[in-house]
């Protein structure tokens, strides 16, 4: 897929020398779903901004849709919708007049099916004429994002979309998010909640420090760098590790009455078959075997560790 969006080396910094941004390179391909992870502080919003041209660059190109943000600023900015983590809304303006005055900043002609068409995808159909401040902090969301629809965008930012939002209508915004990738819209979301990630992304990145550690297809990144670990249970506590299982690099629960190994899935071996026989030969009795892929989240904790 060619790519629509495409960072080159991009540089923030700010007056007294910090650096928000550290020479990102970032290739977003048309299409897909790109979730953003990391901490607070991490560049995330940062990086947003500046694609979107809110935050001028101390360094670095970006372009989108082929188009320089700098020197071509609207024709950029006319291809991107940002949904941004603020709820700022007019609070006695209707539903409908929102969107539509959205529309109009863009220069866009007046097109209330498109409108309405919007509104319904967003489940705000009932809603067109009410007013904001009739509206709960999910729906507010929800017009976030058909604001940002408003003008037909091609890219769509979301930052932090589920922030505060509870489980169940955060599951909604993600059939939302996928029926949006449906009808051809490129969405880059920045996320705290690693579920949201492992949900409806396509491809993760992970951010901090201003740097970009990683970006990759979400289930390469699974079986690529993630571990399983086989918990053994024993009849009996262990002081300690028995020195003829030292090998295998085995962890030890506090009360001593399992072990923890842990294997690469893309090994050619996983050593498992050994280690019981060891295990046995050791004089230690199991009583049960559970194993336990990792997730999403051990590998982005993990990532973040070695860069802090």
């Amino acid at each position: 897929m060619p790519s629509i969006v495409s960072v080159e080396n991009l540089r923030k910094a700010y007056p007294g020398g910090f650096e928000a941004l550290k020479g990102v390179n970032l290739e977003i391909e048309e299409g897909e779903i790109l979730a953003l992870l990391g901490p607070n502080g991490a560049g995330k919003t940062t990086l947003i901004s500046t694609v979107c041209g809110i935050t001028v660059p101390t360094g670095g190109s970006i372009t989108v849709g082929g188009f320089d943000t700098l020197t071509d600023y609207r024709a950029t900015r006319d291809l991107i919708g940002l949904v941004p983590q603020e709820i700022n809304l007019e609070p006695f303006e209707t539903v409908f007049n929102t969107v539509s005055f959205s529309r109009g900043l863009f220069g866009k002609p007046r097109n209330d099916d498109y409108i309405n068409r919007i509104l319904d995808q967003l489940s705000l159909g009932d809603k067109k004429n009410s007013k904001i401040m009739a509206l709960s902090g999910g729906m507010k969301r929800r017009v976030l994002i058909a604001k940002a629809l408003s003008h037909e965008p091609r890219v769509l930012f979301l930052d932090e979309p589920t922030a505060g939002v509870d489980v169940e209508l955060r599951k909604d915004m993600w059939d939302v998010v996928a029926e949006l990738k449906a009808a051809g819209v490129t969405i880059i979301l920045t996320t705290h909640y690693i579920e949201e990630a492992e949900a409806i992304a396509d491809r993760v990145g992970v951010i901090n420090g201003g740097q970009i550690l990683l970006v990759q297809d979400k289930s390469e990144m699974m079986a690529q760098m993630g571990q399983k670990q086989l918990q053994i249970s024993l009849s009996e506590a262990v002081a300690e590790v028995p020195a003829a299982l030292a090998g295998y690099e085995l962890d030890r629960a506090d009360d001593g009455l399992s072990l923890t190994y842990t294997y690469d899935t893309n090994g050619e071996r996983t050593g498992i078959t050994t280690l019981l026989n060891d295990l046995a030969a050791a004089g230690l009795t199991m009583t049960d075997l559970q194993t336990k892929q990792s997730s999403l989240e051990d590998i982005f904790v993990g990532l973040v560790k070695e860069t802090a």
